[in-house]
């Protein structure tokens, strides 16, 4: 096939503007899937997905479309989601931006669409949902070419429910983006983009040829991981995996090569011959930043290989998500995990949980601090286990957000308030049109991962968007709080906390554990505690056997003389009793937010 036939593009947009349908229309148009075949969000592989009704999993899929093959990539649009998205634009020569009609340009419009202005690549805007009653082309329009430059008559209108205007913006995009350059003469460098594990036939990648040729049959070399394998079979998606002879440079498809260990084949990796290898591997990807950490733990600890086997695999298919063992006096063996996000890290926990079968307990999460020791010493800290003792600390830095809100006028002072409530930095307020405004703020990101969204979203009747990036360090007024029971610290309950919120963490954490662990033969003391100081108590009383039921009268001495003998025991009880936490307290305590 030549190049001058092939164009390589995927659909950016905020969450929500219509992507996934947008790729079901083409679909159709295209004749990829028949009719009878045909279901909504139909490049959509999981039931979470459909369920929840967000794309997070890149899908690729091969379309022919008036004499040209067209590979889409539909990508996720929620921002924990976002490096689906970068590693989707490393594979195309351009995207298509689509913006819902009714709602305009959101946060994460902006944010995708630097992202692909950043490697250069031709973007095709268009308005979706025009058929909507809502919908305000017009306004919508000047919006684009206002924030983003692109001129009003090149903006594109569909519909991807009803397919109107579909069919006239692929033949725009066969028109305006650019074949692929590559050389099919030389050396083979496919670029893997996406990978994920079958246990019958071991990884399966998906690559894209950016020069050469990847032969079925031919010795593949993985140039990061120095392993070679058999091309056991090489194909395209139409969208059913369908096998061919080659892919030529420029090609989009899938390789199966017998890899059974999940570490050698990871997204960035690059192919090429064992007989002719490449002088250099390709760019690959920047590795993501996790932002989010929390432990993750099996419930019952003979699990404990089969999740970390789990995790393996899911890596593989989810290249932002990484983990190390830790373990805890309370839970037992674990992972220490890190996530792009809260989204992120709630859809890895319910994909754990069905698709690998693993019931796991989450702990509270945190992110990663910087903590200076007395002695100079810098640590980073993402566990609250790990923070050194109080008088060992200097000073303590959290990491920042540069936060973007996009938000209807009448709702910046909302807004306003809830950021500087969080302790939020205000940097900037800008109208994007009469009445809509852009508000940038940076803001702590422990304040962000918690309920911010839903607070942004509530407060805004749902018409705000948000988008955020790393932004430093900067030092803080941190403490961390300790929870004891029976004055023993349970590590899965500690928190690293502001000083003006620490009070109100541990007291609201005693209360939910007096309510949730059992009454026991002994008082039993939960305590929250900053260093050696004690912030909050409360406490789980004892069962109290009447001892004095069988008296019938007589001297008062009587009934002191058993009460005191009942006391005594209750003293020698607690000195060597233990406090059973049920696996339930646990998860129901860290459900406290």
């Amino acid at each position: 096939m030549e190049n001058r036939s092939i164009r390589n593009i995927c659909i950016i947009a905020h969450i929500d503007h219509g992507k996934s349908t947008l790729a079901d229309r083409m679909l159709e148009i295209c004749g990829a899937v028949s009719p009878r075949e045909m279901r909504e969000q139909y490049l959509d592989s999981m039931d979470l997905e459909r369920e929840r009704g967000i794309t997070i999993k890149l899908q690729s899929v091969r379309l022919s479309h008036n004499g040209c093959v067209i590979n889409l990539i539909d990508t996720p649009g929620h921002v924990d989601f976002g490096y689906e998205v970068s590693r989707s634009l490393a594979a195309c020569e351009g995207a298509i931006l689509l913006v819902d009609a009714a709602q305009g340009i959101e946060a994460q419009t902006l944010a995708n669409c630097y992202h692909a202005l950043d490697r250069d690549l031709e973007i095709v805007a268009a308005l979706n949902k025009i058929d909507l009653p809502a919908a305000d082309i017009e306004r919508s329009s000047q919006e684009i070419e206002q924030v983003l430059g692109i001129p009003t008559e090149e903006i594109l209108h569909v519909s991807g429910k009803t397919g109107e205007g579909v069919e006239a913006l692929l033949d725009e995009v066969i028109r305006r983006i650019p074949p692929p350059v590559g050389d099919p003469a030389a050396p083979l460098q496919a670029l893997v983009f996406d990978s994920h594990f079958d246990q019958y036939r071991g990884v399966i990648s998906s690559v894209r040829v950016m020069n050469g040729e990847l032969v079925k049959g031919s010795k593949v070399l993985l140039m990061q991981s120095g392993t070679t394998q058999d091309a056991l079979e090489v194909g395209v998606r139409l969208p059913a995996a369908t096998p061919v002879e080659k892919l030529v440079a420029g090609e989009v498809g899938y390789l199966v090569a017998g890899v059974k260990n999940v570490s050698q084949a990871r997204s960035g990796e690059t192919v090429t011959t064992a007989v002719r290898p490449a002088s250099s591997p390709l760019d690959g990807y920047q590795d993501p930043k996790p932002m989010v950490f929390c432990g993750l733990y099996p419930i019952d600890g003979d699990d404990y290989p089969m999740l970390r086997d789990a995790m393996e695999k899911l890596r593989l298919n989810d290249a932002s998500f990484s983990f190390e063992p830790e373990s805890s006096t309370a839970l037992g063996f674990g992972f220490r995990c890190g996530f792009l996000g809260l989204l992120h890290m709630e859809i890895v926990h319910e994909r754990l949980h069905r698709e690998f079968a693993v019931d796991l307990v989450a702990t509270t999460p945190s992110v990663k601090y910087l903590v200076t020791t007395s002695a100079g010493e810098e640590l980073h800290v993402d566990n609250p286990s790990q923070m050194p003792p109080a008088g060992e600390i200097a000073s303590i830095a959290e990491p920042y957000l540069a936060v973007t809100a996009i938000a209807p006028a009448d709702h910046a002072g909302t807004l306003m308030k809830l950021c500087q409530d969080r302790r939020g930095e205000f940097i900037k307020l800008e109208y994007l049109s009469p009445d809509r405004v852009e508000l940038a703020y940076r803001l702590p990101l422990g304040e962000v991962i918690t309920d911010f969204f839903d607070q942004v979203k509530g407060k805004t009747q749902g018409y705000a968007s948000l988008d955020y990036e790393p932004a430093g360090y900067a030092a803080a007024d941190l403490q961390k709080v300790d929870v004891l029971l029976q004055h023993e610290p349970v590590d899965a309950f500690s928190a690293i906390v502001h000083r003006d919120a620490a009070y109100d963490y541990g007291r609201r954490m005693c209360k939910k554990l007096s309510e949730l662990i059992p009454r026991q033969q002994f008082d039993v003391p939960i305590q929250a505690t900053i260093g050696g100081r004690i912030i909050a108590r409360e406490t789980v009383k004892a069962y109290r056997k009447d001892v004095t039921a069988k008296l019938y009268g007589g001297d008062v001495t009587r009934k002191r003389k058993l009460l005191e003998k009942q006391k005594s025991g209750k003293k020698r009880m607690k000195s060597i009793g233990r406090v059973e936490v049920p696996q339930e307290a646990f998860v129901s305590a860290l459900r406290l937010d």
